[in-house]
């Protein structure tokens, strides 16, 4: 079927809600390319949100999923568990940062572990309130829109959230919030409406995903440290975008030498199979009783086997490198374009998780978002696939595959320097 086919079918079958506004329909991907149902090529600079670290379709992960379904595709590991998941859970142990000896629980999607992880928070201390921060975006379950620091168009149709979430400022010095009046308004926060005695964990991105790309320094991450040991409070890192090498490390919380008690993590996880994990020190992952954690498909495994390659993938390809590399490379041609237009500011990479902001001009700093919705309006006629984000929804992000070819990764560039090039401000 082709895309207008497809399309007719969409507008009649699939919910509003759920339905993307995108008119073209995937058919075929390799790396950091798609090609429509029409067979119109698109580069893509979007790696399906963040999941496609390693690349559509990597060959390793590929086979290892087929040779999966060779063998077994289910049992619910509850009721029959199996090898895949063992061996996973001993793999994101060995390279999870947390205090002390991990264990791991597998789910199916970013939004369930940070529900899951909620849970655990609240067995393993006797207590309720959650603590999160402007900007956050942890999922679209009702926990995790409550969690969400952004309403719309997360929370907005769906009523009453659940209780005892609150919110603390995230430091964004560009948006005139400092370190200091982070801290301040989370401190405030605890003495206001979160009890200590009865917070069980404070929640946070190392560097915002939806919220925009803003990176939390060592120096704020060692405060939140601290602040969660004086008070008895869990600290936990929500790396379902930011980890898997996207900024350079395997996790970005890696860059403030910072050891979380609890980790969130999913999509580049599995190059593009749907699964999660929760990580925590084993006494946090002990404290639920028998048959409280799980889920029919959690963990399942073909997910896993796709994980597993995944980490051979990391091991004998220098991943993290190729990261590195390639935002050296968006850093470049950033300094470039801000140099160049007055509306494009605040450029920012931690490896390649890399942003920058389309404003009036660089005096005002106000946030242009229909700018961003013009430049990947423009992407998307010129064959790029590209995505706006932030608290704003002014932040340009760039999530490609780290392991796109140079000259793939060169041509979109072009393709965006043209559009900033004919954009009338």
């Amino acid at each position: 079927m082709n895309n207008s086919e497809l399309q007719a079918l969409k507008e009649r079958y699939v919910a509003a809600g759920a339905a993307s506004p995108n008119e073209q329909f995937a058919a075929y991907a390799s790396n950091a390319e798609v090609w429509d149902a029409d067979g119109k090529r698109m580069i893509d600079f979007a790696g399906g949100i963040g999941v496609l670290n390693v690349g559509h379709r990597h060959p390793k992960v590929v086979a290892a999923v087929k040779a999966q379904l060779d063998q077994l595709m289910h049992t619910c590991q509850t009721v029959m568990p199996y090898e895949g998941y063992v061996r996973v859970a001993q793999k994101l142990s060995e390279i999870s940062p947390v205090r002390g000896h991990a264990k791991v629980m597998l789910a199916n999607s970013g939004a369930e572990a940070l529900e899951n992880a909620v849970k655990i928070a609240r067995a393993a201390t006797g207590r309720t309130n959650i603590i999160c921060f402007d900007g956050g975006y942890h999922g679209r379950t009702f926990m995790t829109m409550a969690m969400n620091g952004k309403v719309k168009p997360y929370q907005g149709d769906f009523g009453p959230m659940p209780g005892t979430v609150f919110r603390a400022p995230y430091p964004v010095d560009y948006h005139g919030v400092s370190e200091e009046e982070a801290l301040r308004g989370l401190q405030m926060t605890l003495r206001t409406d979160a009890d200590p005695a009865n917070t069980a964990a404070i929640f946070i991105e190392p560097i915002l995903g939806e919220g925009g790309f803003y990176a939390a320094s060592p120096a704020f991450l060692k405060a939140i440290r601290e602040i969660c040991d004086e008070h008895g409070i869990l600290m936990i890192v929500d790396e379902v975008q930011s980890g898997f090498g996207r900024s350079g490390k395997m996790f970005a919380i890696e860059h403030s030498g910072v050891e979380p008690d609890m980790m969130t993590m999913a999509k580049s996880m599995g190059d593009g199979m749907p699964i999660s994990a929760i990580v925590g020190t084993d006494k946090l992952m002990d404290s639920s009783g028998p048959n409280s954690l799980g889920g029919t498909y959690t963990g399942s495994p073909v997910s896993c086997a796709a994980v597993l390659a995944v980490m051979d993938i990391f091991e004998t390809e220098d991943i993290l490198g190729a990261a590195n590399r390639l935002g050296d490379k968006l850093a470049t041609r950033f300094a470039i374009w801000q140099e160049k237009f007055e509306f494009v500011d605040n450029s920012r990479s931690v490896g390649a998780m890399a942003a920058f902001e389309l404003v009036t001009d660089k005096a005002s700093r106000e946030p242009r978002a229909d700018l961003a919705a013009a430049i990947t309006a423009k992407a998307k006629e010129n064959g790029l696939i590209l995505l706006a984000c932030g608290m704003h929804g002014n932040s340009i992000r760039f999530l490609m595959p780290v392991t796109i070819e140079d000259e793939v990764l060169e041509e979109g560039l072009a393709i965006i320097d043209k559009a900033l090039s004919e954009l009338t401000v």
